[in-house]
């Protein structure tokens, strides 16, 4: 394919460079250097004379090598007059930033320099025009055409409405359904979906993954893509991040091995591994081993290119080998994703021609939802017929990739650009959304609007039209809205169409294999290897993209810098091992973006501010403790992330950034500081996304507040107010304040930290506030009173911590609120229901979370029906009483944790729902032995902390536990020497046992007392026990000896 297409950076490079020359803009450059006015003329006319046949050079490369090579030097000749003239607009820029002291001096330098800048633009007037005089039989077309951004529905992101597969569901569903795993010792059955890229493996899998039936039947769920370059570690972690919804922070493949057995121990579970390929990969047994410490009846689900990969010693229950769509089903696909706003049956001409094309799609669904995006862009039949008898069908035998040359063949030229330069990220990667599109505007691949404040926005819109179109796609189960991915094909087009100026090094690409004409690189390879010298790369004179997603040796790059002088894009948040940045930074005069988040920087070198070019700079995560004086003068500055940095103070300078988009952090200045001050805030009226402002205790005059200006910046949704530290005069200042930082009315989430004064602000009653859903009160000591029944009823979370002088909460209708978080309130003694509250379901509230209140007394929940709650967390409440009356009225709960409730006497285990599934317990008193846990019958995993429950367990003559339980931990003994094990006889579902944090035990129970069906037991911080049980010796280790699997703080025994 790559022989026959090319020219994707050229479309979009020559759409900027014409946009560029012909700008007033531009032409007041050329005349206040007295350059040749009449040669940029005529380069303009030059220039739309080549745009003018672009397109059906394009079409002719296919079938003509002549043409091919004409674009490509026409390729080189516009690279050459963009890196030009981005030279001429960066030494303006620089008399700009510098200010009136430097102009003569800069006039100076084009005088000196005029004849040699010349005589360069001369030169390429002359190979442009030898180009437009090339008698190749070119038309001209209008390579301009007015775009409208295609047509979205909802439908298009629904995948359940699959065509052509109903057969494979059915069949693959009762596999899943089945309750046994296998018949052959394994417990975990597999199921393999083979077929060839494009055909829909992966969607199937989502289809089957997400089928209501099949998610009853598991009670853990997880999806990992399993890449090409297989890293046990890696791929262990993802699984594990898949399973508990949550980020782990862990590299350690030990630590990570242990805790997705944990996570998958005596489960249930359907595990998904995407797309693995046949090779050898170290380390599938370790997974396998883990795999096979859930229950029978789990599932694991492959799709696969290829029918050899198997995971060893585990059971196939079925290689199920995904055929072509029939024409029909190939047909309804294309439809579907071709008519979004109207019907085919209105078309009858547009069917006719539709089901011709369905025909070329080769029965596979990528293709016909590929063509349906090209084809949804314009409902005429001269389009449809061009789509149909496009010459691409006949150059290449392959069944996929006509179809997708085609989606790329009638993009836009600017969205050509774009979509060329995702090449360079890995494939399976992750691709944000605002990071590409700050990427793309370095690039120039986005002209920039009239108005610079929608730069970003235009930039998104080309971002979801790709979307649209199904070149990119939103990731599977992420719950991140803005992370999105390409498909491997289209991947693969990607870098065929721009090559070679994209390339990625990964691990199976030398560095010498790299073409010299290459303008964006991305550096991948997993492992650094000492003989990359780079060497190769020195040579990359017109390199403008370097992002590096692995680290890489700083000495050498820090030997690069110096020839990468075009840079655009410099990428080194991998680079965890990066303590500063060479002085040599400030020779990439062209640099847009720069991230160094997550580096050990500490200061940025002064040569940083000579970066006048620069737009994006993240240093967010860094071991940063102050910022460069000097930034005012990276006048092009739009986005400075600088979260969970070190910095206490910034720059007065900043204050001249009067383009930023994005301003993480804006930390306040003291009166007698030279710094920000609160009023500086209002000088950037186009600030978006998150914002957090602090250090507010340094604002003494509450008139300086208002001038923040916050409630005009509709684009803030995210705002955080940080009090450092309390001062009790001036509480009430503290108050106005408070009350003079309105946000705007578009605001989503509100945090309030160390504030001092006494009272919220009426703003947050108002009936404005539409749009809030997330409120965090913390370390407020002076706030007695808080008037639930005046916040926003949009409100979804509420969380209140460490306000140490409430007394009572109140409850009042808030009727979409999801999690009620109350934390550290010394004085709190009541938790309430509002009357106007306790009328109203509350259906979407899912969790209570209230945790160290030592005064709490009581909480009520009587008459408020929450149907919906599964998670009620009660702990650390030394006077608790009582717990709510109606718990066992809430038939959804699930997880319940009550500890440290040392006073708790009037509640019985009788009370609690049948539908718990998770509890911990402990520290409760002594009522929690005397009564039965039989009608718990779903509960499968309980945590007992401390002596009092597991001694009078221990106590007992009849067995109380659950016989259902499969999980029992117990932790937090502290006087407790000996365990018996009677009480654990009947358990005869028990699959895990966990003994931790018990510094005084000595002696586990007899060989006889443990169930039977016990497969591990974890011994972890128990001091007196592990040292001879690490050594498999003496008479403890006799009592345990026979359970299948043991481990010793994290160590299993073998």
């Amino acid at each position: 394919m790559e022989a026959i297409v090319g020219g994707a950076l050229l479309s979009a490079s020559m759409e900027m460079l014409v946009k560029k020359v012909v700008s007033g803009e531009f032409l007041d450059l050329f005349r206040r250097t007295k350059l040749d006015v009449d040669l940029l003329e005529k380069l303009e006319i030059t220039l739309l004379s080549l745009q003018s046949v672009l397109h059906d050079a394009e079409d002719k490369q296919i079938a003509n090598p002549a043409v091919k090579k004409w674009l490509e030097m026409l390729q080189d000749a516009v690279f050459e007059a963009d890196d030009l003239f981005d030279e001429l607009n960066t030494e303006a820029l620089r008399c700009q930033a510098e200010g009136g002291q430097v102009l003569n001096k800069f006039l100076s330098y084009f005088k000196r320099f005029n004849k040699k800048i010349n005589s360069k633009l001369q030169k390429l007037f002359g190979r442009l025009e030898h180009l437009k005089d090339q008698n190749l039989g070119l038309k001209e077309g209008d390579s301009n055409c007015v775009w409208n951004a295609t047509p979205t529905s909802p439908f298009l992101r629904d995948e359940s409405a699959i065509y052509g597969r109903d057969d494979d569901r059915k069949k693959l569903k009762e596999f899943l359904l089945l309750e046994d795993g296998c018949d052959s010792g394994s417990k975990i059955g597999v199921i393999s979906i083979v077929g060839m890229g494009g055909l829909g493996k992966t969607t199937l899998a989502k289809l089957l993954y997400n089928d209501p039936r099949v998610k009853e039947m598991f009670e853990v769920e997880g999806w990992a893509h399993i890449p090409k370059d297989f890293n046990v570690a890696t791929i262990t972690k993802t699984i594990l991040e898949s399973v508990t919804l949550d980020t782990s922070t862990d590299t350690n493949l030990l630590k990570l091995q242990v805790q997705l057995q944990q996570s998958l121990s005596n489960k249930k579970f359907l595990l998904v591994l995407d797309d693995m390929w046949y090779g050898n990969y170290v380390g599938w047994n370790s997974l396998i081993d883990i795999f096979n410490v859930g229950q029978n009846g789990s599932k694991i689900i492959i799709t696969t290119r290829d029918e050899r990969v198997v995971l060893p010693t585990l059971k196939y229950l079925c290689v199920h080998h995904l055929r072509s769509l029939e024409i029909e089903d190939s047909w309804s696909l294309l439809a579907r994703h071709a008519f979004v706003e109207t019907n085919y049956q209105q078309h009858p001409n547009l069917e006719i021609i539709g089901r011709e094309i369905a025909k070329k799609c080769g029965g596979l669904p990528l293709a016909a939802v590929a063509l349906g995006g090209i084809l949804r862009t314009n409902l005429s039949q001269d389009h449809w017929n061009d789509v149909l008898n496009n010459s691409i069908w006949e150059h290449t035998n392959d069944e996929v990739q006509p179809a997708l040359l085609l989606s790329y063949r009638f993009l836009p030229a600017f969205l050509k650009g774009c979509f060329a330069y995702c090449s360079i990220f890995p494939k399976n990667s992750i691709l944000v959304k605002r990071r590409v599109v700050q990427l793309w505007i370095a690039e120039g691949l986005v002209p920039r609007p009239e108005s610079e404040k929608n730069w970003e926005k235009v930039a998104e819109k080309y971002f979801d039209e790709l979307v649209s179109r199904s070149l990119i796609r939103q990731r599977f189960l992420d719950h991140e809205e803005s992370n999105f991915e390409m498909h491997d094909l289209i991947n693969d087009l990607a870098m065929t169409v721009s090559s070679p100026y994209c390339t990625r090094l990964d691990n199976d690409k030398p560095i010498e294999r790299v073409d010299k004409r290459v303008r964006h690189l991305s550096y991948n390879k997993s492992v650094y290897k000492p003989e990359d010298k780079f060497d190769e790369l020195h040579g990359l004179k017109g390199l403008r993209t370097f992002l590096a997603t692995h680290a890489i040796s700083l000495e050498l790059f820090s030997d690069l810098l110096s020839t990468m002088t075009q840079l655009h894009a410099l990428e080194l948040s991998c680079c965890i091992n990066m303590v500063e940045l060479p002085k040599s930074i400030g020779n990439l005069i062209c640099l847009r973006y720069l991230d160094l988040s997550t580096t050990q920087i500490k200061r940025l070198p002064s040569e940083t501010c000579k970066l006048y070019n620069l737009q994006t700079l993240l240093l967010s995560f860094t071991e940063l403790i102050e910022l460069p004086k000097d930034m005012g003068k990276l006048v092009k500055l739009r986005h400075l992330d600088i979260r969970g940095t070190k910095l206490k103070k910034m720059p007065a300078q900043i204050s001249k950034l009067e383009n930023l988009q994005t301003l993480s952090d804006f930390i306040v200045s003291s009166v007698k500081e030279v710094g920000l001050k609160i009023e500086d805030l209002g000088k950037y009226p186009h600030l978006s996304g998150s914002l957090c402002i602090s250090q507010l205790e340094n604002v003494t005059d509450p008139s300086h507040a208002s001038q923040a200006n916050l409630e005009m910046k509709m684009e803030i949704d995210e705002l955080e107010l940080v009090w450092s530290y309390i001062t009790p005069l001036n509480s009430e200042i503290q108050n106005v304040v408070l009350e003079c930082l309105r946000p705007s009315t578009n605001l989503k989430s509100l945090a309030i930290f160390g504030y001092g004064g006494d009272k919220l602000p009426n703003w947050l009653g108002d009936r404005s506030m539409i749009c809030l859903q997330k409120m965090t009160l913390k370390n407020i000591p002076s706030l007695t009173f808080f008037p639930s029944d005046c916040l926003p009823k949009t409100l979804q979370s509420l969380n209140i911590d460490g306000c140490d002088s409430f007394t009572s909460f109140t409850l009042c209708s808030l009727p979409v609120l999801k999690i009620l978080s109350i934390v550290c309130c010394k004085l709190l003694k009541s938790i309430l229901i509002a009357e106007d509250a306790s009328k109203q379901n509350l259906l979407f509230l899912r969790t209570i979370y209230i945790w160290k209140c030592n005064e709490l007394e009581s909480v009520s929940l009587i008459g408020l029906p929450i149907p919906n709650l599964t998670h009620l967390s009660v702990t650390r409440c030394e006077k608790l009483r009582s717990l709510p009356e109606s718990i066992k009225t809430l038939t959804s709960l699930q997880y319940m944790e009550i500890v440290d409730l040392p006073n708790l006497q009037s509640f019985s285990i009788d009370e609690l729902p049948i539908s718990l599934r998770y509890l911990t317990i402990g520290k409760v008193g002594g009522i929690w032995w005397n009564t039965t846990w039989e009608h718990l019958t779903s509960l499968s995993m309980l945590d007992i902390s401390g002596d009092d429950i597991v001694v009078g367990l221990m106590k007992t003559q009849v067995p109380f536990l659950p016989t259902n339980l499969v999980s029992l931990r117990i932790y937090g003994l502290e006087d407790v020497e000996c365990l018996d094990g009677k009480w654990l006889q009947h358990l005869t579902s028990l699959h895990s046992l966990e003994i931790c944090m018990s510094p005084k035990l000595k002696s586990l129970p007899e060989k006889g007392d443990l169930p039977s069906s016990l497969k591990q037991l974890h011994i972890m911080s128990c001091p007196l026990l592990e040292p001879n049980l690490k050594m498999k010796q003496g008479k403890e280790w006799l009592k345990i000896s026979h359970t299948p699997e043991i481990y010793v703080d994290g160590q299993i025994i073998d």
